[in-house]
């Protein structure tokens, strides 16, 4: 037998066995790794039982802290001293004294307030954003950055690779002919870096003269954001903060746009000195980041921390709930200690195997006491943590693992009374739409429904 025949013959057989060695290895890398034991079992299931399937699957979206890229992005850090001393490193982000805030509880307000800084600013604007929509809200806020830019407005725009993807339309280009620059966030094609396409960026960030900043849990789209009101628009929280606070902020986006720069030689810019807020009830705000940057998960165990030493109440608003194990049982363990446990969530949100996934944590939570209520008006998107009247955290990241665990996150802890008002005024209104959870018998559901949910639990970690 010629070497071709035998190739020939051996062909049908090589691939199995590359697929199961590879698998091997993969799985001995899993191993590894420091995952939640539910999300190494999933994996471990999906490589090993469904390898042509599990081994793409896992190059490509199993990507955590991927050591070769984490050591590209330098380390954050934005425990950056002022000139008065009102800024205090705390074990799991800094708190910064002498802030003013000004919520923005609806679509309305967001976009007048975001399309008010572009036209106010001077001399720079840094956006960050997962999602740049391509319609008119979109459209309408690339072109008042094209006029600052024109204007000679120093305009940074940074789009994360996969949530903007396909973004370079004729708008784009003239942001980037005004001389505004653009840059994406982690691209994933071409397949520059194994693992790449699950850390993405979910950080939004909008910032003006390094004065002032727009944070929260909104992207730029007619979902989140536009001039009139509409039915069909997400509810969601977002703020402006001015004072020390922004320059935490800076530091973040300075740390972000440098990676993304890399390879054009762009070294992270220093940030500038902010004077405290000299008005009335100033705010002492708590600036926190998690992802692949950071060492461990400082934002999930902040809210763990806070959850777990609640003595009266804990509220959490979240578009997506896929709690770990711990989580999940710190809130069941708060409920039957007799503390109030609220949980919000939509009916439905827009992403329907993660509703899957959730019952069986509802259920659970609803028989240890916790009131589940569902946003029955449209999709819910804010993001917020409640606990005792005296911390409100809002921000850009989920009650999910993804955002916990997995992504280049941001979040802003609250500890002065006109903030933790404001924001608690904002869920009860989201209340006043609501009706509680009522699913709490898993021997009733369909059959069909209880198969989908039990494999939407197991790849749950996954998702």
């Amino acid at each position: 037998m010629d070497l071709s025949s035998y190739v020939v013959a051996i062909w049908p057989y090589l691939g199995t066995y590359l697929g199961f060695g590879l698998a091997f290895v993969l799985i001995a890398r899993l191993m590894r790794e420091k995952r939640r034991p539910s999300a190494t079992v999933a994996w471990l299931l999906v490589i090993w039982f469904v390898p042509p399937l599990g081994v793409p699957l896992y190059l490509i979206f199993g990507g955590r802290k991927i050591s070769r890229l984490t050591r590209n992005k330098s380390p954050l850090n934005i425990a950056l001293p002022n000139e008065t001393g009102t800024i205090s490193s705390s074990a799991f982000g800094v708190i910064s004294k002498g802030n003013r805030t000004e919520m923005q509880p609806t679509g309305v307000h967001a976009f007048i307030s975001l399309i008010r800084e572009i036209r106010a600013a001077k001399e720079s604007i840094e956006i960050t954003t997962f999602i740049l929509s391509h319609d008119a809200i979109g459209r309408n806020v690339v072109k008042e950055l094209s006029r600052k830019a024109q204007a000679g407005v120093e305009v940074r725009l940074l789009l994360d690779a996969v949530g903007s993807f396909g973004m370079k339309t004729l708008y784009m280009l003239e942001l980037a002919k005004a001389g505004g620059r653009i840059e994406r966030f982690m691209p994933v094609l071409p397949f520059l870096s194994l693992g790449r396409a699950n850390l993405r960026n979910h950080r939004k960030l909008a910032i003006f003269d390094r004065k002032r900043v727009i944070i929260g849990g909104r992207n730029i789209g007619k979902e989140y954001m536009g001039p009139i009101q509409s039915p069909k628009r997400w509810r969601d929280l977002s703020l402006l903060i001015e004072g020390p606070a922004v320059m935490q902020l800076s530091a973040i986006f300075e740390a972000d746009w440098a990676f993304a720069c890399r390879r054009k030689g762009e070294v992270q810019r220093p940030v500038k000195s902010v004077p405290e807020f000299q008005g009335s009830e100033p705010s002492t705000i708590e600036i926190m980041v998690s992802g692949p940057d950071t060492r461990g998960d400082p934002l999930y165990e902040k809210i763990l921390s806070i959850i777990q030493e609640a003595e009266k109440s804990v509220t959490i608003v979240t578009p997506y709930f896929i709690p770990d194990e711990v989580l999940q049982r710190s809130l069941m363990v708060k409920a039957r200690s007799g503390k109030s446990v609220r949980l919000l969530i939509p009916r439905r949100s827009n992403h329907p195997i993660t509703d899957l996934a959730r019952n069986d944590f509802l259920r659970e939570l609803s028989e240890a006491g916790v009131e589940i209520l569902l946003f029955n008006d449209g999709m819910m998107h804010g993001k917020v943590v409640l606990v005792d009247e005296d911390i409100a955290m809002t921000g850009s990241a989920n009650i999910d693992l993804r955002s916990l665990f997995v992504n280049y996150e941001l979040g802003a802890f609250f500890y002065s009374q006109k903030e933790i008002g404001e924001i608690t005024s904002w869920v009860d209104e989201l209340c006043q739409s609501t009706e509680p959870f009522t699913d709490t018998d898993e021997n009733k559901q369909p059959l069909l429904k209880s198969i989908a949910e039990d494999l939407s639990r197991l790849i749950a970690p996954l998702l």
